[in-house]
């Protein structure tokens, strides 16, 4: 703590002197928010400042900017991408209120670029390892069923993959899928995907900007270590009504958005809803004939203009997947969550946002006998996992050049890992795993400094903890041979409120960017993030019913530590941008577990658990290319994701089950005429690890394969690729209705990428074994959507 204590004072001695050296010059401020003229969406990224200088500065994620220079007159320009720029000459004497609204360029996407596309390039951006996207730049994707697809595009970033089709999460440099921070209007999400992994719980009508950041991460986001996906909704149109929409193959949506009082407030709901259960229905019979398989959400939210100072957001997400065989089979599971921001402006240079939220992930099965049986049988389980969390945010805009970020934030969790009812006629038999209660609260502060054209630098410290509490049951084991469970020893009951455990992290942050020159510039980045909750899962499988469990007496934090570093470059005339980063993550204390460890409703669950080591470098190669006809970009990843766990693999390295050493991805988008395009998307990559026996034993009847080796991951599935292909044509543009048909190819060429491989007997010769492969999807799938806006 004496060094944390340290920390905060140079910190804090750094700023009040950069503070005091200002004071002594006669500056004023200009601030205001940033709205679009036709829908008064406040516009993210929005470029302020004198043309032909380094001055400037942009909007934050509500709009809202600060710029303070010398008194005098002054040249600003307001510029964005798909906008008119807009110039105004300042003659500084006083600190002065300016609310812009920037109108559409001429010549403009279908869909309105209001996101964190920023006019700046990126060579000019602090930030490492970030990459922006906006819904026209993911509209023009080839899709999955004619749908487009949040998650599903962001794995077409570098260092960004997953296990194969159908996978519940994706993977971020070497990093396991819960080591993800996705965030919806800053409330978390625990499962980010509908129908098993092919389709995202975001619905892109609601969504209005999407970052993904892979390393360097600034100083207030924390409680994950591999990637932070941040999305934000629409505020809604508060000018006139509308109306977007689409029918496809597969399911339908519809969006509403207008004002409650013009230019003061709005709203915005969207809905959706699968009906392949209602597809299906007339070519199933018998024990089919009842089958369910469809999902829906609603994403919702408002918001008021209290007056020029003051803003309130109310925004909330309801989802739901439901997957059944009539009454015998039945699993459902969802997220709901629910954000209340406040957005207050003290003065011209202090802008706070308030944020509370709530989120819930739950799950259930339920399985029972059929009209058939002779028995009574039934079998359920439920689980789920509630955050209640508040996060006041403070950004304090010291000049054109310093910015200042710092806030406190805490969650409380609740988990309940599961409870089951089994049944057989009269008799019952429950089991309930005990409630397990948390609080995690951080505080941070970082400095933002530009040093002219040439240098800048972000650096910042986290102070985070983690209290594990009652009221809850402590187990406590001894140690064992390294590798086997644990003996279990006793157990202690804590009173709510309790603490059984808790752990505190200090955690560095720093990112820096050097300019070579007018089109280039080498950036680095460190990075310390601690992670207090792990999801416990050891099958390939794609469910959503794994297990989230907070650290605990026996379960450590994990702890990453990632250096990145990159050379960015933007062409003349910004023709195309490329970057290349190299990075490095070493991490402390992930999970592992024995071998045939039991994960399912075990009380005990923790004597499974081993702590491991792990690592992950690479080299990532973007190139990007937005004007033009013909648009797109390239990712290419080498990288390796492994992990030491003593006690298992012979107590040597081996790969992750989501390492895949190359990665390829090859998007494109060609604009025919102003009404006809199309778009492909080729994607190349190694084979995920999976440990194989590689011999066997033969005893009388006896056949026993085993693994010679006993090293993890000692075989690679073949490789996965596939083409995906869309063609979209827009119908005649009316003043108030627009349409257009998106026709879609998924998996062109009918590849039967390998999900896993599982062993069996021959059913020809039982003395035989063979290996079978496991395929999601093996053929052709056509789509095909009708997107209309009104």
């Amino acid at each position: 703590m004496k060094a944390t204590a340290r920390l905060l004072s140079t910190l804090l001695l750094i700023l009040f002197a950069t503070t005091a050296a200002l004071a002594q010059q006669q500056r004023y401020t200009i601030s205001g928010y940033v709205k679009d003229e036709k829908s008064g969406e406040s516009l993210i990224g929005i470029s302020i400042g004198k043309p032909g200088t380094s001055v400037g500065t942009v909007t934050n994620e509500y709009g809202f900017y600060s710029l303070t220079l010398p008194a005098g007159t002054h040249e600003i320009q307001f510029s964005y991408i798909g906008y008119q720029p807009q110039k105004f000459t300042l003659d500084l004497t006083a600190n002065k209120r300016m609310d812009i609204r920037l109108g559409q360029a001429d010549r403009q996407l279908n869909e309105v670029v209001i996101s964190g596309k920023q006019q700046e390039k990126n060579i000019n951006t602090l930030n490492t390892s970030l990459n922006r996207l906006d819904i026209a730049e993911i509209k023009k994707l080839p899709t999955f069923m004619g749908e487009v697809d949040v998650i599903r595009t962001i794995q077409t970033l570098p260092g960004v993959n997953t296990v194969g089709e159908g996978a519940a999460s994706f993977n971020v440099r070497g990093g396991n899928g819960d080591e993800n921070l996705i965030m919806l209007d800053e409330a978390p999400v625990y499962n980010s995907t509908h129908m098993l992994g092919f389709f995202s719980v975001f619905n892109p009508d609601a969504v209005k900007n999407i970052n993904l950041i892979k390393g360097g991460f600034p100083a207030e986001y924390g409680g994950r270590t591999a990637s932070v996906l941040d999305i934000r909704m629409k505020d809604g149109n508060n000018q006139k009504f509308g109306m977007t929409g689409g029918i496809g193959n597969i399911f339908s949506r519809l969006a509403l958005e207008g004002p409650i009082q013009k230019d003061k407030s709005s709203f915005i709901i969207a809905g959706r809803r699968s009906y392949m259960d209602v597809l299906m229905k007339p070519f199933l019979k018998g024990d089919m004939k009842d089958t369910k398989l469809y999902f829906y959400d609603l994403t919702a939210k408002v918001n008021f203009q209290l007056d020029k100072n003051n803003s309130l957001f109310v925004s909330g997400y309801f989802g739901r997947d439901v997957f059944g065989f009539g009454k015998e089979a039945n699993m459902n599971w969802g997220n709901n969550t629910a954000s209340l921001r406040w957005n207050h402006i003290f003065n011209n240079r202090l802008f706070m946002n308030l944020t509370t939220y709530y989120t819930k992930y739950d799950y259930s099965l339920r399985f029972t006998s059929d009209e058939k049986s002779t028995t009574d049988q039934e079998f359920s389980w439920k689980s789920n996992i509630i955050n209640y969390g508040v996060k006041p945010a403070f950004t304090y805009y010291l000049n054109s050049s310093n910015t200042l970020h710092f806030g406190v934030q805490g969650t409380y969790y609740t988990f309940k890992p599961g409870s089951t009812l089994s049944r057989q006629d009269a008799d019952e038999h429950r089991i309930v795993l005990k409630d397990k209660n948390a609080l995690e609260g951080a505080l941070y502060l970082d400095h933002e400094w530009k040093a002219g054209n040439k240098f800048g630098v972000q650096y910042g410290v986290r102070l985070s903890g983690f209290q594990y509490m009652g009221k809850g049951t402590a187990y406590y084991y001894a140690d064992t041979v390294a590798g086997t469970r644990k003996r279990f020893i006793g157990s202690k009951d804590y009173e709510s409120g309790k603490k059984i455990a808790d752990y505190y992290f200090l955690e560095p942050r720093l990112s820096a960017r050097y300019a070579v020159n007018s089109t280039s510039a080498i950036k680095a980045a460190f990075s310390r993030s601690a992670q207090y909750m792990h999801q416990l899962s050891n099958t390939a499988s794609p469910t959503p019913v794994d297990i989230w469990t907070p650290v605990s007496n026996n379960v450590k934090p994990q702890l990453t530590d990632q250096v990145t570093a990159g050379y960015f470059y933007n062409a003349p005339g910004d023709k195309f941008e490329l970057s290349a980063e190299v990075f490095y993550k070493s991490m402390k204390d992930q999970l592992d577990f024995i071998d045939n460890a039991d994960l399912n409703l075990n009380e005990f669950i923790e004597a499974d658990l081993l702590n491991a080591k792990g690592r992950a470098y690479g080299l990532e190669l973007y190139v990007k290319k937005d004007i033009g006809n013909t648009t797109g970009w390239i990712s290419y990843t080498l990288s390796r994701s492994e992990r030491k766990t003593p006690g298992l693999s012979m107590n040597e390295w081996f790969i992750n089950r989501y390492d895949r050493t190359h990665n390829l991805n090859i998007v494109a988008s060609h604009e025919f005429t102003k009404r006809a395009s199309m778009s492909a998307n080729w994607m190349f990559a190694s084979g995920t690890p999976a440990t194989f026996a590689d011999s066997r034993l033969e005893f009388q009847d006896w056949d026993i394969p085993y693994n010679t080796t006993e090293k993890r991951n000692n075989y690679r599935l073949k490789p996965f690729h596939r083409l995906d292909l869309s063609f979209t044509y827009k119908g005649r543009q009316l003043k108030r209705w627009k349409g257009e048909w998106v026709f879609s190819l998924y998996n062109v060429y009918a590849r039967r990428n390998a999900y896993t491989v599982y062993f069996r007997q021959n059913p020809d010769d039982p003395s035989k074994k063979e290996a079978v492969r496991l395929s999601i999807i093996g053929s052709i799938i056509p789509g095909i959507t009708y997107n209309f806006k009104f």
